[in-house]
């Protein structure tokens, strides 16, 4: 009877430590899966006080901004990847804080990007010209860094694929936009288009056409990731390169 019983409680200790090695393993997946999922910050230019520019039309580039954000966001996350934000509603960054309110504002936007640690971001405005003839999306990048470059060319030539074939401007290096220079992960700035200019101002007003540059700038993310997965090295977007990035800043 005493061995039967012995016998009867080795079993049960047995599925006990199989059950709980499963889970554990469930657990273990669960959180690399959570670990490995990739983050992306988008921001979306402007807002509150700050309309940005304003179009021939009247249009508010800040408005554009955050509607063409949202859209990334919402195509992005199908893709199971994180997307922050740095502004979800009509509103300025500066906090209320003494000074400057556009340097508080911008010094809160890399703040918020710094502490998300994403693979990038991506940041949306509109440009505009003395000239109405002028058109056409443009990404920038800081000209220090290896990987905006990378990155900036591959969003360009998803905006030419989806937006304009004809169209011939180039990702293009700056060393004087705050947010390039003062955050310590890769950033692009992505310029959909003039508002100077009459035909692509009536268009970026449009749903469709917002939705249209939204899937042009996700799928160009989608783009950057996919070549770090097939060559991390080679696309230089992985997060260990963000302490190298960040030195390179401090020093600019």
């Amino acid at each position: 009877m005493k061995k039967r019983i012995e016998l009867y409680m080795a079993v049960l200790l047995l599925v006990a430590v199989c059950l709980l090695s499963k889970e554990g393993a469930v657990l273990v997946s669960s959180m690399r899966a959570a670990e490995e999922k990739p983050c992306i910050v988008v921001d979306a230019g402007h807002g509150g006080d700050d309309p940005g520019k304003i179009g021939i039309h009247g249009e508010l580039e800040k408005d554009i901004n955050l509607a063409i954000a949202k859209k990334v966001k919402a195509r992005l996350e199908k893709e199971n990847i994180t997307v922050i934000l740095t502004r979800e509603t009509d509103e300025s960054l500066d906090k209320g804080e003494s000074g400057s309110k556009k340097v508080a504002d911008m010094r809160n936007r890399c703040r918020l990007i710094d502490e998300a640690k994403p693979l990038f971001t991506i940041s949306v405005h509109q440009n505009s010209y003395t000239e109405e003839s002028i058109s056409g999306a443009q990404c920038f990048y800081f000209g220090q860094s290896e990987e905006g470059r990378k990155i900036a060319g591959i969003m360009q030539e998803s905006l030419r694929s989806h937006l304009d074939t004809e169209n011939k401007r180039e990702a293009k290096a700056n060393e004087s936009y705050y947010l390039l220079k003062k955050t310590a992960y890769p950033t692009v700035i992505v310029e959909c288009g003039f508002l100077s200019n009459s035909e692509e101002a009536a268009k970026l007003s449009t749903g469709e056409y917002q939705e249209a540059v939204a899937e042009a700038i996700a799928d160009g993310i989608l783009d950057c990731l996919g070549n770090e997965t097939a060559d991390t090295e080679e696309a230089g977007m992985s997060n260990e390169t963000a302490d190298t990035e960040k030195k390179k800043m401090k020093q600019h």
